[in-house]
């Protein structure tokens, strides 16, 4: 480690010197075709590009605001308590904090032949496909209740927009909710806490301060909610203390256990063994293990339970079978592939970790599992990744996690509401926040095999929790971690990151280019001309392959100032399809966290007509609003996502913000090609080597832990 990081100082001391390090050449063939254009803005700039190495490769900041509603580029300090944060929307994907083990040499896994043997259980024929609607069942709101919440609304100087999103979130009696207390309102989307303050004065007049119970009650929420959106299932109850006094609450250790008493939040104590945590008083007087005291929202409580209580479930109504698994081992085509099959052979719930050609192991397992006669499928969380797990298994036993739950893709549900299979094999697991994994465990049946799959390196989930962390932590069921590397010269750059090094890596064919940039204007039109001209020319992949990855959505070089420039050089056109052209690339989160990539074929009556690789998509016109560009976005964004070319774009204002997992998520998106527009200087090293993520707070580790050792009293 001593000595990588000692020839990362000498390679970044040469490019800062303007001496050749290895992997120069790789800027070389890119770069220096841009430096025959002499483009506006890039003076000095080539020479630099082919002196610099992939060791000083861009750092990336952390995608602040990658899930925020409404794009705008929200950077939290890790040193500020999370929950108080006004960035709330602040993307909650980071790494999960467990780094992969080092790549050691192995063959590659080939990818299994789809069963010759069916499931036993006929699978069902895919229908014609017909246009996706994403259109949204419609809302029926009580008029009356709808016209009484803008009546009192606009008594408090609220805006009339908020009277339908009040009556859903309170309810048909939300005017006299809203009159008894306004500070309800904070349970709206978008309000603040100096517009809910506002709101009440008006409505209460003197009556109200800063220490008002109802206030009080409702900021505990607000907060908990807030720390919700940024990846947390619980805060520490000195945290929440904090930051109730940072709105003025001079009270806080009152207001928090009012709230605690009429049931808002819950209330836990952490037995984990973590720094400041002290010691509990046991029945006979004498310190027990230290424990912190955490409280959250029930929903995220009862989502934490009901996934421990499943996971639990699984290992204890597994009985095994008298399969011949060792043949199926045998049959594998390399040794972690071998070793997931024996392990899913004697258990009903498996870990498995790797990069992406770790990818094919779960894939052989399921192939594996249909060749012994049992219904075995295999879930991703994107569709992209599902079209990449059905070119090894076929169309029918490759799903995603949405389609299998909803039944639209996969074996369906038997009599008692469980899905209809033995083994089912979920990548892309750290991409699952916690209700949505608890939303699945609940629905593999008694008695199957669950193997949860996950590069542990990638950013968290966008929704609350960590939970395949946790259960990494937790290592309650068997554990397998691939010793398959990723290929190529991107493959070791990523390998090396995971690890907390950024080592200079060998490029022959261009897989990695360096591009130093030196302000926000150069790096804006040195992404333009990489996409437009210089990957197409020079790797041979084209723009509509190729994906631009950036910090954040607002700033200089935010998406949406990439989104504008690219499309202004690759799409132009006035935008008559509420903002969109034919041949516009776009994406849409159907729901949080999930990103739906696609190209703008048409517009009609009903809305927008999208192309989602190879999938017909209509939006309907009511929604279309919702549609963001999609030529740059953020790694949150992109993550479970892969493309032939990435470019990624590291602005110098983006150091603060960059972890490790960023980096790795966003450098790894690239399959050939990776371009990387370096302007953060020393801070991709800094980033890199420095903590993985900023840390979430969860109990699911410790629910689980907890169990494991009720279980052994037994």
């Amino acid at each position: 480690m001593a000595a990588e990081a000692a020839k990362l100082q000498a390679a970044e001391a040469a490019a800062a010197a303007g001496v050749p390090v290895p992997g120069a050449d790789v800027a070389e063939g890119v770069e220096g075709a841009e430096a025959a254009e002499g483009a506006e803005g890039s003076e000095g700039t080539d020479e630099a590009a082919v002196a610099d190495g992939p060791e000083a490769a861009a750092p990336e900041g952390r995608d602040a605001a990658e899930s925020a509603p409404d794009e705008s580029d929200e950077s939290a300090d890790s040193s500020e308590p999370p929950a108080p944060s006004e960035a709330a929307a602040e993307s909650a994907g980071e790494d999960e904090g467990d780094e992969p083990e080092e790549a050691v040499a192995a063959e590659p896994v080939a990818a299994p032949a789809p069963a010759a043997v069916p499931a036993e259980r006929p699978v069902r024929e895919r229908a014609e496909r017909e246009p996706v609607r994403l259109a949204r069942a419609p809302v029926v709101y009580d008029l009356a209740a709808v016209e009484a919440v803008r009546a009192v609304l606009a008594e408090g100087g609220a805006p009339a927009e908020l009277a339908e999103p009040a009556v859903a979130a309170l309810g048909e009696r939300a005017a006299q909710a809203l009159r008894e207390d306004p500070w309800q309102v904070l349970a709206l989307a978008g309000v603040r806490v100096e517009h809910a303050d506002g709101f009440a004065r008006a409505l209460l007049g003197g009556e109200c301060g800063p220490d008002d119970e109802r206030r009080v009650r409702a900021l505990v929420v607000w907060l908990l909610e807030r720390a919700a959106e940024q990846g947390h299932t619980a805060l520490e109850s000195s945290v929440l203390r904090t930051a109730l006094e940072k709105q003025s609450v001079s009270g806080a250790e009152e207001g928090l256990s009012a709230a605690i008493a009429e049931g808002r939040v819950l209330v836990f104590q952490d037995a984990e063994d973590v720094p400041g945590a002290k010691p509990a008083a046991t029945d006979e007087g004498d310190e027990g293990p230290p424990v912190r005291l955490l409280l959250g929202l029930d929903r995220y409580a009862l989502a934490e339970e009901s996934l421990a209580d499943g996971l639990d479930r699984l290992l204890k109504t597994f009985e095994g079978d008298d399969l011949d698994w060792e043949s199926a081992a045998a049959a594998t085509s390399s040794p972690s592939a071998a070793a997931l099959v024996r392990a899913a052979a004697v258990s009903g719930l498996v870990t498995h970790t790797g990069g992406e050609a770790a990818r094919a192991e779960p894939a052989a397992l399921v192939a594996a599992a249909r060749e012994l006669g049992l219904r075995a499928y295999a879930a991703a969380y994107t569709a992209e990744g599902r079209r990449r797990l059905a070119a090894h298994l076929g169309e029918d036993t490759a799903v995603t996690v949405a389609g299998l739950l909803s039944g639209q893709e996969g074996p369906g549900r038997e009599a008692d509401g469980s899905l209809a299979l033995d083994v089912l094999a979920v990548l892309d697991a750290p991409q699952l926040d916690v209700e949505l994994s608890a939303t699945l465990v609940e629905a593999v049946p008694d008695g199957a095999r669950l193997v949860l799959s996950g590069d542990p390196g990638v950013l968290w989930s966008a929704g609350p929790g960590r939970a395949f962390a946790d259960l990494l932590a937790a290592k309650t069921c068997p554990q397998v971690a691939s010793r398959t590397p990723d290929p190529g010269p991107i493959g070791e750059l990523v390998s090396g990151i995971g690890i907390g090094e950024l080592t200079a890596v060998e490029a022959p064919g261009k897989e990695v280019v360096i591009v130093p940039v030196r302000d926000p204007r150069e790096a804006v039109h040195r992404t333009v001309q990489l996409v437009a001209d210089s990957v197409p020319r020079v790797i041979g992949v084209p723009a509509t392959e190729t994906q631009v990855i950036t910090p954040g959505h607002g700033g200089a070089v935010g998406t949406q100032v990439l989104n504008a420039a690219l499309k202004e050089r690759l799409n132009p056109g006035p935008g008559r399809f509420g903002g969109f052209d034919p041949g516009d690339r776009v994406v849409y989160a159907p729901e949080p966290g999930l990103t739906l990539p696609g190209t703008v074929l048409s517009a009609d009556p009903e809305g927008l007509n999208l192309d989602c690789a190879g999938t017909p998509v209509l939006v309907p016109r009511d929604q279309v609003a919702a549609l963001r560009h999609g030529w740059a976005m953020t790694a949150q964004q992109s993550a479970g996502l892969r493309w032939p070319a990435v470019v990624v774009v590291l602005p110098g204002d983006a150091v603060q913000a960059l972890t490790r997992a960023w980096v790795y998520t966003a450098f790894g998106r690239g399959e050939r090609h990776l371009s990387v527009v370096q302007g953060a200087d020393q801070g991709l090293a800094q980033a890199v080597a420095g903590i993985p993520a900023k840390d979430r707070t969860t109990r699911l580790r410790s629910v689980l832990r907890e169990q494991a050792r009720e279980q052994a009293a037994e």
